[in-house]
């Protein structure tokens, strides 16, 4: 059976600074708004404490994370291992979302490679650490990470970013609000 944490231990952090991908997910307080659950990898994802992390939230066509946080700041981020002995870390707490403007963005960001996509950073504080055996989850070979959202990124330039944000990720699919700039 699994063991519930109050925090990152030496094993958790082990497990989870060796996968390539995580799952994040939210969901609105309104009962019939949309669950939302987001796929990430690439160099994104940080453990600043053993109860604090943060990742790198890219431009995208939807912006449900950043409403949902802003309304209730219930998150999950899972990592299953894909490779090597089964297993599954989930980590829930309360996030909240560090945009461009703020003045803490910054010092965030000096923890992650620099990136042309970047809308905003999740922080967030960890309220329980799980981990299940992970069974269920089938092997998968990692191949590399897809370069197609630098290239996207560059592509449209900070006022294409800007614009697209602007069409994009104001509201969420719900009618949340969505990014601030």
């Amino acid at each position: 059976m699994g063991t519930i944490r109050s925090m990152l231990d030496d094993a958790a952090r082990r497990f989870i600074e060796e996968q390539h991908m995580f799952f994040v997910a939210s969901a609105p307080l309104d009962a019939n708004g949309h669950v939302n659950l987001s796929p990430k990898g690439l160099d994104t994802f940080r453990i600043l404490g053993p109860t604090t992390v943060a990742y790198v939230d890219f431009n995208g066509s939807g912006v449900e994370t950043i409403a949902h946080l802003k309304e209730n700041g219930r998150i999950v981020l899972t990592f299953c291992a894909f490779q090597g002995p089964p297993n599954i870390f989930r980590l829930y707490g309360h996030g909240r979302v560090v945009e461009p403007h703020a003045a803490e963005f910054a010092a965030l960001a000096a923890n992650f490679p620099a990136c042309e996509s970047v809308r905003s950073i999740i922080v967030v504080e960890l309220t329980r650490v799980t981990d299940s055996c992970g069974y269920g989850v089938p092997l998968l070979k990692y191949e590399g990470e897809r370069q197609q959202l630098g290239a996207w990124a560059r592509k449209q330039g900070p006022e294409g970013l800007r614009d697209y944000r602007q069409r994009k990720n104001r509201r969420s699919i719900d009618s949340l609000p969505g990014i601030s700039e």
